[in-house]
């Protein structure tokens, strides 16, 4: 049986301050705000934390970033992940294999000490750079109006030899889950602000988003095609886009299906 885990009135203030605080250091790219990374290291205690945006379907990464010793969070453009080994590694791919990608797991979860060092994979970001333990949450993400499986953001917290990640940390991560994905929205919007549209053209975006037709807006709206047609090619001069598809992403970031 495991054992309950306890949260102290200062954990709880901590938690709060994390998912609360209103922060300005918003990287240019994808990710989280590095004053983010940096209060996660201090909650659960960790040598090095990674946000890194995986496509296993592409097998690539992107938006990397990495923050090792309360350094500055360093954004590159991928990951060091040797793809040749990716599926052979259990808590690597887990979230692909499984299609779970709600819990937080950690390499113990699957290997012993033993077998971990005396397998060949070389896949994560945690071996190549000498660390031993990690404890992995995984977001999903999106490329266009769905998610599209394959692609996430993971989060890495990152030990090197020594004690393991243990049940408080994973729910720490776990109570954390939901408020991180929020950010990451948040932080998408921030970067990419919906330009201001007129009461009826958010009303066509929204007929779009569901599926219709020009031939349907129209009869639905009680304007002729070619206004629909009109609109549209004002929507998407507002949101500097050019495509259906495209003004639906930009316009509303938290839509998944």
């Amino acid at each position: 049986m495991v054992a309950p885990v306890v949260a102290s009135e200062r954990d709880l203030r901590a938690l709060a301050a994390i998912v609360s605080e209103n922060r300005a250091d918003l990287p240019p790219a994808e990710g989280l705000p590095p004053s983010l990374l940096a209060d996660l290291m201090c909650q659960i205690r960790c040598d090095a934390i990674g946000f890194v945006g995986f496509d296993s379907g592409r097998q690539e990464t992107w938006a990397t970033q990495f923050m090792a010793d309360g350094s500055e969070a360093v954004v590159q453009d991928d990951a060091p992940v040797n793809w040749q080994h990716y599926w052979h590694c259990e808590p690597c791919s887990y979230p692909d294999r499984t299609g779970d990608l709600r819990s937080v797991v950690k390499i113990s979860d699957f290997y012993s000490d033993r077998q971990w060092h005396s397998i060949g994979t070389r896949c994560g970001i945690n071996r190549p750079l000498g660390f031993e333990h990690d404890l992995m949450l995984t977001l999903p993400t999106r490329s266009g109006p769905i998610t599209e499986p394959g692609r996430t953001m993971r989060l890495f917290l990152l030990r090197g030899p020594g004690p393991d990640f243990c049940d408080r940390d994973r729910a720490v991560l776990t109570l954390l889950r939901p408020h991180l994905q929020q950010m990451c929205l948040d932080a998408e919007r921030r970067r990419h602000p919906v330009p201001r549209l007129t009461p009826r053209q958010w009303d066509l975006l929204r007929l779009v988003a569901a599926g219709h037709t020009n031939a349907q807006i129209a009869r639905r709206l009680d304007l002729s095609a070619g206004t629909v047609r009109t609109h549209l090619e004002n929507i998407y001069e507002r949101l500097g886009v050019s495509s259906r598809t495209a003004a639906v992403t930009q316009a509303f970031p938290d839509r998944t299906a």
